[in-house]
């Protein structure tokens, strides 16, 4: 009896993971994300009539909400991340061209600026948590505590 090992012991809970097919719709959608914004940015470049731009800022918007969220599933942690708040700062970025037309390149400069610098920041800013004051997703900054 000395050996005895108690039967209420469970395996650590598994993180949620992602559904079957969530890497190829996240590609999917990447993609279509970064083709329409190609067509959003070049038609604003080349002063295009607003009336043939605004279906691809809508589509730029819906896109990236969709990325937003597929990404932010099942770890809804991702939001209140660096990464996640970068994305959300694009969006936001975005819904404001319509009010803010005059500036409207510049919007899309910051907001292609935004997505180069979010997608290639160091882990230790992508997966750090503004709520919790650490990195999440098991990711440890190097070489001690946050901020290095």
């Amino acid at each position: 009896m000395a050996n005895e090992q108690s039967s209420s012991t469970t395996a650590p809970a598994l993180p949620p993971s992602r559904p079957r097919y969530g890497r190829a719709v996240n590609i999917a959608l990447r993609t279509a994300h970064i083709g329409v914004t190609g067509v959003l940015c070049g038609g604003h470049v080349f002063d295009v009539p607003p009336e043939s731009l605004k279906i691809w800022l809508a589509w730029t918007i819906l896109t990236g909400g969709l990325l937003a969220v597929v990404e932010a599933y099942p770890r809804v942690h991702w939001l209140y991340q660096g990464r996640g708040l970068f994305v959300l700062a694009k969006l936001a970025l975005l819904c404001l061209i319509p009010w803010l037309w005059a500036y409207r390149v510049a919007i899309l400069a910051a907001v292609i600026l935004l997505g180069g610098v979010g997608s290639h920041m160091p882990a230790r800013f992508r997966y750090y948590s503004v709520l919790h004051g650490r990195m999440l997703d098991g990711h440890k900054p190097p070489g001690g505590s946050f901020p290095a």
